[in-house]
């Protein structure tokens, strides 16, 4: 499925049950774009676990740790209306051993990926936020 956003390639991930409380609308399942991280909340409750670290070799390998990170990112697009969102889902991907600004850092550096955003922006924006 084409992003209306980008023209990159959706696909639908399963949201873990444990990080739903800290995306918005709680979805199961997320239609995201791999190259812009668009998303948008999708009901699908046949979908497999998924693999986010598919998405960029930047992503830790813990799965729900990459689900964060991902999830996190994507809703750095509008950190001022998501902050909360961001803040919870970076304690889970910290408590999971990750640090979040660094993957940020890396995910910046990723050419396959293409935000409508600036990350570098945005991590300096969060930083100051979170001290």
């Amino acid at each position: 499925m084409e992003c209306p956003e980008c023209g990159g390639e959706r696909r639908t991930f399963a949201v873990p049950s444990e990080l739903r409380a800290d995306v918005p609308d709680r979805p199961s399942s997320i239609l995201l774009c791999t190259r812009c991280l668009a998303f948008e909340p999708v009901e699908n409750p046949d979908v497999e676990p998924s693999n986010f670290a598919t998405i960029s070799d930047a992503l830790p390998d813990e799965p729900d740790a990459a689900a964060g990170m991902v999830l996190a990112t994507a809703l750095l697009s509008s950190l001022a209306l998501y902050r909360q969102h961001v803040d919870a889902l970076f304690d889970r991907v910290e408590a999971a051993g990750v640090d979040p600004l660094l993957v940020l850092d890396r995910l910046a550096a990723d050419p396959n990926l293409d935000p409508n955003f600036d990350i570098e922006s945005r991590r300096r924006q969060l930083l100051q936020l979170r001290d």
